[in-house]
């Protein structure tokens, strides 16, 4: 049987190149989102199942796990990579910090960002260890220095995420499940504006990355080739979290 695999936030940038990369080797894909997934995605033969949910809520999530393990029945989950984030932003560009970001939307973030991993990471456990499977936990440059346009709940819960992923890898081991992370830098997705062009001369590799070759270390982290790495966290960044 093809191996199976689990990606939230699946509709765009980084989740959508993720889901080529898995799709082109073969995977299996269930996947969820907020958005439905676009046209040309949905001809995609090993894009199974998409399920459209709101994982900011509690109830969201726990609605996809069941939904998700009726689709899985019996059978083995091999890779969850958990993708869905939210970054709030200002119509003035202003960085939402300590002292003006709203405490509901704080926990907004978290809901998304840092208990939605955890829940389905737990939700999954089972399906996991009857794969032998690797959790990906994507986690953020943003989460390890203060970032000039990444708000400060958007930061916080990528640290905190990159904290639960060592936390998860040593208990999850105990099931034969891997847990990693991997940190982005600066990818040209949706969320990046004009104002990223003046971080460029930051980044070693003078460029920003692709989708797809944050794709490309999520899909590796995910094989054989990385069958005795654990607790790590990647930093496809080009170099910039070096500063």
């Amino acid at each position: 049987m093809r191996p199976l695999l689990i990606l939230t936030g699946a509709s765009r940038g980084i989740g959508h190149a993720t889901v080529k990369r898995f799709s082109a080797e073969g995977w299996r894909i269930l996947t969820c989102s907020r958005d439905d997934v676009p046209e040309e995605c949905k001809r995609d033969p090993n894009w199974s199942h998409h399920i459209t949910t709101d994982l900011s809520d509690p109830d969201g999530v726990a609605d996809f796990v069941e939904e998700a393990t009726a689709l899985i029945g019996d059978g083995p989950l091999n890779a969850l990579v958990n993708n869905a984030a939210v970054s709030p932003k200002t119509p003035f560009k202003e960085r939402l910090g300590c002292l003006n970001g709203d405490l509901a939307a704080w926990r907004q973030v978290f809901e998304l960002n840092f208990f939605a991993p955890l829940a389905l990471s737990r939700g999954f456990a089972a399906q996991l260890a009857r794969g032998k499977g690797a959790i990906v936990n994507i986690t953020s440059i943003a989460g390890h220095a203060i970032h000039p346009f990444a708000g400060s709940a958007y930061s916080t819960s990528k640290a905190a995420l990159s904290a639960l992923t060592r936390e998860m890898a040593v208990e999850f081991a105990e099931l034969g499940v891997r847990v990693n992370a991997v940190a982005p830098g600066e990818i040209e997705t949706a969320m990046i504006g004009p104002e990223y062009e003046s971080l460029i001369p930051r980044i070693p590799l003078h460029r920003m990355g692709k989708p797809e070759e944050v794709a490309a270390a999520v899909y590796r982290l995910c094989t054989d080739d990385f069958g005795y790495v654990t607790g790590t966290e990647i930093f496809v960044t080009g170099g910039q979290h070096l500063y």
